[in-house]
């Protein structure tokens, strides 16, 4: 036989020693605990780069619409610094993500493909739509301002806060989350002041993910 149970509820092993489901269990949780680390997108550093560049880009585009009767949305200058900070933000953070990735297989690599797609697709989905507002006959405040500075990040945001909560990776789901509620609520500020809104709202929403990030780490 491969081993023999004890009266203390262990089982003795060929070898002589003893195996403990408890013990067990604790290495699994550890295992994936370190899996999870290991598996960290988001590191601290990326995400307080994150939270000024979105602040940046934001203000930028807030300080290219003020004054404008009527409004016809961000001027090219503030579109242009704002996709340069974001491919910034993308060359980082992918990145980051193969070092993450790297010597990983398997389901955890499907999944982060499938989620990645996901999130792609929605944000495709996002500017489609607005799209068909401008042809809709919608007002420049709308197409140009509540829209595309609120929408992308809301749908975006809850698409991440869904797939990260079915990995119960439960703080990248509170990060997710919280954009969408700063996209949501910022759409009350107006065409104009949305934009700074926005940029307000994503930076602390960062700035608290950074902070809970590295009291994992040294957890």
């Amino acid at each position: 036989m491969d081993g023999t149970p004890d009266t203390n509820g262990t089982t003795t092993a060929d070898n002589g020693g003893e195996f403990d489901p408890r013990e067990a269990a604790a290495l699994l949780e550890q295992t994936k605990r370190e899996a999870r680390r290991q598996l960290n997108l988001a590191p601290p550093v990326v995400t307080a780069v994150m939270a000024v560049v979105v602040l940046a880009a934001y203000t930028s585009l807030w300080l290219s619409v003020r004054g404008q009767h009527p409004y016809t949305g961000p001027a090219d200058w503030a579109i242009a610094v704002t996709y340069g900070l974001v491919f910034l933000v993308i060359g980082t953070v992918a990145r980051t993500t193969k070092r993450a990735i790297r010597g990983v297989g398997g389901t955890s690599r499907r999944q982060l493909q499938a989620s990645t797609a996901v999130l792609l697709a929605a944000w495709a989905a996002v500017y489609l739509y607005m799209g068909a507002l401008y042809h809709a006959g919608a007002s420049h405040a709308i197409v140009y301002g509540l829209y595309p500075a609120t929408a992308p990040l809301m749908i975006v945001g809850l698409v991440g806060a869904a797939l990260s909560g079915a990995h119960e990776d439960w703080r990248t789901f509170g990060t997710t989350l919280a954009v969408a509620v700063v996209a949501a609520g910022s759409a009350f500020a107006g065409p104009v002041n949305v934009w700074l809104a926005m940029g307000i709202g994503l930076c602390v929403a960062l700035v608290a993910s950074t902070v809970a990030n590295v009291r994992l780490h040294r957890a």
